[in-house]
């Protein structure tokens, strides 16, 4: 048996680059795990099985679970049952990257339960065949990603900061974010300078994906308009949503269907 934390992601800056002929978008962005996490307790056994505190997870392959188990059955060609109780406290639909860290967070833990010893390099491209992001989880957790978000460089770990996710009652999909999405009307920052500003202490947080994101549910505004009220100086859209990343300020109540302190 094995018990790992599982934590989410946000992105400090998130530029969106170009469209590629597959459909996909190029980005540069920082990401950067944070204190918040899922629990997963993994157990090899005779048969599959995910149990899961949480009503709207789906049990079936359609789960990034088993979609990481299935991938690493064929790495390994091993042949094994596996169940896995997933506690979720990151909520769904949120821009957090919780379906992936899970993802990533079972292939790491296949490897050690079945002493397979990949090195994390060669599971960092493993994850890259089932979601663009999953890849970063391999990271130190402070990291410069890039293409679709497979290419991961690894940065040392930025000074601590205290934060807020507070996220509404709906959530938002990913691919209608993106078909709002009008490369022509971004601002143009530059991603690298981006960077740079984090590295000396001078961040400059922006997301690409607000704008659409906004214009998809435009009652979004009015929920990041609350949380500007509330005493938040810095609030942004985190990755395309639906929760925010809520900076230099402490809510007066709690905002939204999920509101948790947390930090990097």
């Amino acid at each position: 048996m094995l018990t790992l934390k599982s934590p989410a992601k946000i992105n400090l800056f998130l530029k969106i680059v170009a469209r590629r002929n597959d459909g996909f978008h190029e980005l540069a962005s920082l990401f950067q795990a944070i204190d918040l996490h899922d629990i997963l307790t993994f157990r090899l056994s005779g048969d599959d099985r995910l149990e899961c505190n949480c009503l709207a997870i789906p049990r079936d392959s359609s789960n990034l679970i088993w979609k990481a188990v299935d991938l690493f059955r064929r790495k390994t060609n091993r042949s094994f049952g596996l169940h896995v109780d997933l506690h979720k406290r990151i909520p769904i639909e949120a821009g957090l990257g919780g379906g992936s860290s899970n993802a990533a967070t079972t292939l790491w833990a296949l490897n050690r339960l079945l002493d397979c010893r990949a090195t994390d390099k060669e599971l960092m491209a493993w994850a890259s065949e089932i979601g663009s992001d999953l890849s970063f989880f391999f990271s130190t957790g402070t990291a410069y990603c890039t293409g679709r978000g497979e290419n991961v460089q690894s940065l040392a770990s930025l000074p601590p900061k205290s934060l807020w996710i507070c996220k509404p009652e709906y959530g938002l999909s990913t691919p209608l974010v993106y078909r709002k999405l009008c490369l022509s009307n971004l601002h143009p920052h530059n991603p690298l300078e981006a960077l740079d500003g984090f590295i000396s202490g001078k961040p400059n947080y922006f997301n690409d994906l607000e704008k659409p994101a906004l214009n998809l549910l435009p009652e979004l505004q009015t929920f990041k308009q609350n949380l500007l009220d509330h005493g938040f100086k810095t609030v942004m859209l985190s990755g395309s949503g639906s929760s925010f990343i809520c900076l230099d300020g402490e809510p007066k109540e709690h905002l939204g269907s999920f509101a948790c302190k947390s930090s990097y």
